[in-house]
């Protein structure tokens, strides 16, 4: 029966090392460990293998006869390991990573920030999962999300990328055809456009003024796509509540109108979260701080 198992790999490993450098002491150096382990580790192959490898003197190593059919086999574990760390410290991080977003964020901040991200990581692949129900990053092996609100999962890391709330909006020709609301009675007769994932119940919780108030909408347009609300609001389909900052180019074009300005929403969070903080590939982490420096929604108008 052979006397070599899997957790011979290491000790092999450690071996082919010592032979490499010449001396326990600089073996150890290398591999950031203490000149007595590395001898326990060899000692501890010898006595698996039953024979010596290395005959020691106080000035230099010498391989033994078993030594050299040992060592002949044993550089191979070292060269693949130094392959792979070789590989995993590239200078340059390469690789593909995935990133899921709502499609308004795909488009309206994420696809301007792509061009000078590949200038920087050319090596870099992004698959961009553009969807606006909410995925599981883990089990569908995603890398990175960008999300409103901290992940309540304890397996999910959140990074906060931007604060801000909701603000009523209209087109110039809804306004003219069914006037602008000036107070809550009045917003419950008007059409809204309400964004499903937000608004599982008719009842349309906003601050009026940082006071809590509920607007019940006695017509209104659900959907599942912000994006879409976005265009319905545009097209004069009724009012809804938008991000100033995904519509600063349709406002400053009159497509929108900012309405009710004491009106509101409690203040979001939009987050940056990834599965964990250890262990991160190098492409990961690139596409992570990247999007941490520029990704500020605030500044949008410059997109």
């Amino acid at each position: 029966m052979s006397t070599i198992n899997y957790s011979h790999l290491k000790a092999l490993a450690i071996f082919a090392s010592v032979v490499e450098c010449g001396s326990f002491a600089e073996a150890a150096r290398r591999l950031g460990t203490s000149r007595s382990r590395v001898s326990e580790q060899v000692a501890g192959l010898e006595a698996s293998l039953d024979v010596r490898l290395l005959q020691r003197t106080t000035r230099q190593l010498m391989l033994t006869d078993e030594g050299n059919v040992v060592f002949s086999h044993a550089k191979k574990c070292h060269e693949i390991l130094h392959g792979i760390d070789e590989d995993l410290r590239q200078p340059a991080p390469k690789g593909r990573v995935s990133i899921t977003v709502t499609n308004d964020i795909a488009h309206k901040f994420l696809l301007p920030l792509l061009p000078e991200f590949k200038r920087r990581y050319p090596e870099i692949d992004l698959h961009i999962v553009s969807s606006d129900d909410k995925l599981d990053l883990i089990a569908q092996n995603i890398d990175v999300g960008i999300r409103i609100g901290l992940p309540r999962d304890d397996s999910l890391v959140g990074r906060v990328l931007y604060q801000e709330q909701f603000a009523l909006y209209a087109s110039p020709d809804y306004l003219k055809k069914y006037g602008e609301p000036k107070t809550i009675a009045e917003l419950n007769n008007h059409t809204w456009i309400l964004l499903s994932q937000l608004n599982s119940r008719i009842m349309h919780y906003l601050m009026l003024d940082n006071t809590p108030i509920d607007v019940t909408p006695k017509h209104y347009e659900l959907c599942n796509s912000p994006h879409l609300v976005q265009e319905m609001v545009k097209a004069g389909l009724g009012i809804s509540t938008l991000l100033p900052s995904t519509v600063q180019k349709e406002v400053a074009s009159n497509e929108l109108i900012r309405i009710f300005p004491s009106l509101g929403s409690e203040t979001l969070l939009f987050t940056l979260v990834y599965p964990s903080r250890k262990h991160v590939p190098s492409r990961t982490r690139a596409l992570i701080d990247y999007l941490v420096e520029t990704c500020r929604f605030g500044n949008a108008a410059s997109f």
